[in-house]
């Protein structure tokens, strides 16, 4: 556990600010304490890049940060060092970084140590939610695009990573020679395209929507009945066109990373 000394004033803290530290951006979370018994929800959230100024976040931040609690989950060390020692120049004393083994989650692959700890603190979340006895797919769409899968008894059992659509379409700007650089909107394509980018656009967004629906398929044909969550930047593409007919339709929600480093942070104080 990474966490300086609790501060003098901690009982009158009120907030926490969890932090999920990706490959591409740092997204951070608001919870008021004590957190809702089911799925707690943040007051406020933000997204900035690893290049993020001071200023960003304090304009974010009703209070100084050393006023708050905060919990950090990352999958990207530097960009996590270099907030953490602000944090500390900032006053910040009550700061908990999460490992795998922290996490109040069963974690069942070869190497536990080497996942994500945004897929696992996903797969705390998701047990406050899911049905009991029932397994639980989790598509997260980010820079990466996981689907992971967390047993009908608690478990992370392991998953699927594959290229977000935005890196995707990075990879086809920058690997071709006349290919452009395109953002997918939130709207279905049509999939014939007339145009290069319509092309380009149809390719990443029907690409995406059969990777997962053929991914979804084959997991619940190795472990029966799931319920399925979808979370992530680029969810808001897919939530619709991946509900399925005699299928649980998917339930979108945005801050389930953040909000399972949040359960995480109060299991912690709890221990």
């Amino acid at each position: 556990m990474n966490a300086a000394a609790p501060s003098p004033d901690k009982d009158l803290v009120r907030s926490l600010v969890t932090v999920d530290v990706g490959n591409t951006r740092l997204k951070l979370g608001v919870f008021e304490l004590p957190l809702a018994r089911l799925l707690p929800h943040p007051r406020a959230t933000i997204s900035i890049g690893h290049d993020w100024e001071p200023a960003e976040i304090d304009a974010f931040l009703s209070e100084p940060p050393a006023a708050y609690e905060w919990a950090i989950a990352s999958v990207n060390k530097p960009a996590c060092e270099r907030l953490v020692k602000w944090l500390e120049e900032r006053g910040a004393q009550s700061i908990h970084r999460f490992d795998y083994g922290e996490l109040p989650i069963a974690v069942e692959v070869e190497q536990p140590d080497k996942v994500g700890a945004d897929r696992l603190v996903n797969g705390v979340a998701v047990n406050r939610l899911r049905e009991r006895g029932v397994a639980a797919i989790i598509i997260d769409m980010g820079t990466a695009l996981t689907v992971d899968v967390v047993s009908a008894e608690g478990a992370f059992i392991g998953g699927v990573i594959g290229p977000g659509v935005a890196t995707s379409a990075r990879a086809l700007h920058e690997f071709t020679y006349a290919l452009p650089l395109i953002e997918v909107s939130a709207t279905p394509p049509p999939a014939l395209g007339r145009s290069t980018a319509e092309a380009m656009t149809s390719g990443l967004y029907w690409g995406a929507v059969g990777a997962v629906r053929e991914i979804v398929q084959k997991l619940t044909e190795e472990v029966g009945e799931a319920e399925i969550y979808l979370t992530g930047g680029a969810g808001t593409l897919f939530a619709s066109v991946l509900a399925e007919e005699g299928r649980r339709p998917p339930q979108f929600i945005p801050h389930l990373t953040l909000a399972g480093i949040a359960i995480a942070a109060a299991d912690a104080a709890d221990a």
